[in-house]
C-alpha cells in the first residue's frame, strides 16, 4: 500500500458468522478504504451499514459485466448498502474494494465507491458500483457488514484502511 494508506484493523473470519463490524473508527484521515476477500460460499448479497443505521437511508447504483452480458441495478430506500452480488453456486471468491470518502465529515451526506471482481462458476466478471448513505450527516465511526444468505467462509479478510491526508 502507498504510504498514505495505514492499517486500522483487520478481521480474519471463522466460518461461523454472518456479520464483521470496525467500530470506535477515528476521524484521522481523510478517507477510509475496506478491502474484503473471499466472502461467502453462497453469496447473493452483502449488506453494509454505517453507524449502526437501520433506516431506509441508503440508494446505490450498478453496473456489472462479465465478458459477455452487461447488468445495470439500481436500489434507493434501502436498509443495507448492498453490494457483492456474486455466486450462488458457492465456493468462488469474491475481492471488493470499498473507498468511504470524506468520511470524517459531519455535515455532508457519504458516497462509496466499490469495485469488485467476481468468480461465478469459473465465469469471471466485475462490478462498479456507486453507494449513498443519506442518513442525517454524520462521520462514520462504525462500519458493519453482513452476509444475508450464508456465513463467510473461514478464512475471509476484511481490513479497513485509513488515508492520510497529503
Amino acid at each position: 500500500m502507498a504510504a498514505t494508506y495505514e492499517k486500522i484493523a483487520t478481521t480474519t473470519a471463522s466460518g461461523s458468522s454472518t456479520n464483521v463490524t470496525f467500530t470506535s473508527i477515528s476521524g484521522a484521515y481523510t478517507d477510509l478504504v475496506l478491502i474484503i476477500s473471499n466472502v461467502t460460499s453462497q453469496i447473493d448479497n452483502v449488506g453494509i451499514r454505517l453507524n449502526s443505521d437501520t433506516g431506509t437511508n441508503y440508494s446505490r447504483t450498478i453496473l456489472s459485466a462479465n465478458g459477455t452480458a452487461v447488468n445495470g441495478n439500481r436500489g434507493t430506500n434501502d436498509s443495507y448498502l448492498y453490494t457483492m452480488y456474486k455466486d450462488t453456486a458457492g465456493g468462488n471468491p469474491v475481492m471488493s474494494i470499498m473507498q468511504f470518502q470524506n468520511y470524517s465529515n459531519s455535515t455532508t451526506y457519504k458516497n462509496v465507491l466499490v469495485r469488485q471482481q467476481t468468480d461465478s462458476s469459473g465465469t469471471k466478471g466485475t462490478l462498479a458500483m456507486v453507494g449513498l448513505w443519506r442518513a442525517t450527516p454524520a462521520a462514520i465511526t462504525n462500519i458493519s457488514i453482513t452476509s444475508l444468505n450464508a456465513n463467510f467462509n473461514s478464512g475471509s479478510i476484511f481490513t479497513i484502511y485509513g488515508i492520510k491526508a497529503a
